[in-house]
């Protein structure tokens, strides 16, 4: 099954000849009914809304033909999800426009030559991007239906040279071989609550895969049939929950979430390695309770989207309806809760003063294999690098921003909103992301210097109801002009509240000194704080990049 590839540059858009094979097998979903992805009120924060592969009635809508993926929208949509503006660039961050229009790029991978992949969901289409040329190539899908629109979450990289990605619209698992550039299509075990394969990773020879409302989890692998998958399914221990993002630890455990929205959740272990020895190959589906524990989720993780497993063998989760994320230590089976700086203006808006709290939500969480754990931060239009070791968090901003996603004035020129930052991945340190309501991919380069260094006097702090203590913050700039543009960031959290009344952070600042200076903190605890161990986050940014620290406060009783 071969498909067609276009090339173009970044400054060049016009698109070469095509480049065509014969077909020699059946497309078995060109025909299926086409369906939106399930997106109700109970998952509206683990899915983009609104959902741009839902049916609508065109009838109603005006749609100026443009020969292009364009035409999937109405004009009035277009803006807001074919993107405003051109692609940008910062001191952190390089942006490149897409060449087609209109594309929504979501899952990204990074192949072993350094190549960029990543999936065109308005179009079907697998897109190659090399950062050296910065040519795109874009391979045609022939299955592909007329009109066609799907969410592609989950993408990865088989040493044969094949990538595997899920399709929530069709119900199905693709392969992409990128050295015979054909299309291999697997249908997906559709579930009696409905299915939506999401997150997918090549572990060895198997491939996992989450089926997020279908309650389980598959394996499989590499060699496939398409016409009979053979699989084994991993059925969830919470009835009708959502099956989140998972990995697989060093012992051959499998980690993922269950949750049930402002219900329950756990985190989920199951022993993956005596579950293979144990049980047949053609059982699909067994009893799993001597395979699974399970760890209660604390009161405040809500919507456990990404999971990543560290190189100590911590859980770490990303709560995608809050600023929190969370790390679990398999040998004390305790939670601790991590903030990430609150958002900036120039992400939400706020045109209409309606948002009184704003949050970050953080996505999904992968582990860059250097001690540092990545994350999308979604309306933050940030990604936050946390440093497991020392407790440090990087947080850079990307440029472009579309205001119809937040609560922007869209007739204004004001830079302002999201870019629906939803797919990454990482290598040496470079992160590779999609812009999935901008039409750009891009790039964060973490290797480059920051403009500034900082340190805290104290790693640690505690404190007695009614008490309070000095924390300082001291800056050191490389150049002191840059002092200018910086701001104060501060938050705090802990493992048994999420009521903010408890500490009270008031910074002030110091007068330079050379090219340093020094943020005082005070940190009180309320009289009516509960007693607990806190994180408190203290750092400074500028538009681009922000750096902070974690210090522990503990409240006692």
């Amino acid at each position: 099954m071969a498909g067609s590839k276009e090339k173009s540059g970044k400054a060049n858009k016009e698109k070469t000849k095509k480049r065509g094979k014969s077909i020699n097998k059946k497309a078995i979903f060109v025909v299926v009914f086409f369906g939106g992805i399930l997106l109700t009120s109970t998952i509206l924060f683990a899915l983009p809304p609104p959902d741009p592969t839902a049916s609508q009635n065109d009838s109603e809508m005006e749609i100026t033909k443009t020969g292009t993926p364009m035409d999937n929208f109405s004009d009035e949509e277009r803006d807001v999800f074919c993107g405003v503006e051109d692609a940008k660039s910062n001191s952190y961050v390089t942006e490149y426009e897409i060449p087609t229009l209109c594309t929504l790029p979501l899952a990204i991978k990074i192949a072993p030559d350094g190549n960029v992949w990543f999936i065109e969901t308005n179009t079907g289409n697998i897109a190659e991007f090399n950062p050296v040329s910065e040519q795109f190539t874009e391979f045609e899908n022939p299955f592909w239906p007329e009109q066609g629109r799907t969410m592609s979450w989950g993408m990865d990289y088989s040493p044969d040279g094949t990538l595997w990605y899920t399709d929530g619209t069709y119900d199905t698992i693709w392969a992409f071989n990128t050295i015979n550039e054909e299309y291999q299509l697997l249908q997906w075990p559709m579930s009696e609550t409905g299915s939506l394969p999401q997150k997918l990773e090549i572990d060895g020879s198997r491939v996992f895969v989450n089926d997020f409302t279908g309650g389980k989890i598959l394996v499989f692998g590499l060699a496939q049939d398409e016409t009979d998958l053979r699989y084994t399914s991993i059925v969830n221990p919470i009835p009708e929950s959502f099956t989140g993002d998972f990995a697989i630890d060093s012992e051959n455990n499998l980690w993922y979430t269950t949750w049930v929205p402002g219900t329950t959740g756990f985190l989920v272990k199951f022993n993956f390695y005596d579950y293979q020895n144990e049980v047949s190959p053609d059982d699909t589906e067994t009893t799993l309770e001597k395979y699974i524990e399970v760890f209660d989720f604390p009161n405040d993780l809500n919507t456990a989207n990404g999971l990543s497993i560290d190189e100590n063998g911590d859980v770490w989760i990303a709560d995608t309806s809050s600023s929190f994320f969370f790390r679990f230590n398999p040998l004390t089976e305790e939670f601790t809760k991590y903030i990430t700086t609150t958002p900036p203006l120039a992400s939400y808006g706020n045109v209409t003063g309606v948002i009184k709290s704003p949050i970050s939500r953080p996505y999904w969480i992968i582990n860059d294999n250097l001690g540092n754990l990545i994350f999308n931060e979604q309306t933050s239009n940030q990604f936050g690098m946390f440093n497991v070791k020392n407790e440090s968090l990087i947080e850079y901003m990307v440029p472009s921003k579309n205001p119809n996603w937040a609560d922007c004035d869209v007739s204004s020129n004001v830079n302002c909103g999201v870019a629906q930052i939803f797919g990454f991945d990482v290598a040496d340190g470079k992160i590779w992301f999609t812009e999935w309501a901008e039409n750009n991919i891009g790039v964060v380069d973490t290797t480059k210097s920051l403009p500034f260094s900082i340190s805290t006097d104290k790693e640690s702090l505690t404190l007695k109801k009614g008490q309070s203590a000095d924390i300082t913050l001291r800056v050191t700039y490389d150049n002191i002009s840059d002092s200018v543009s910086t701001q104060i960031k501060s938050g705090h959290t802990a493992s048994s509240t999420i009521n903010f009344s408890d500490i009270i952070i008031s910074p002030s600042r110091e007068s330079l000194n050379g090219n340093s200076e020094n943020i005082i903190v005070t940190i009180y605890a309320s009289e009516t704080s509960l007693s607990g161990d806190y994180k408190v986050l203290l750092g400074i940014g500028n538009n681009e990049v922000t750096l902070s620290q974690y210090v522990d406060v503990i409240i006692e009783s």
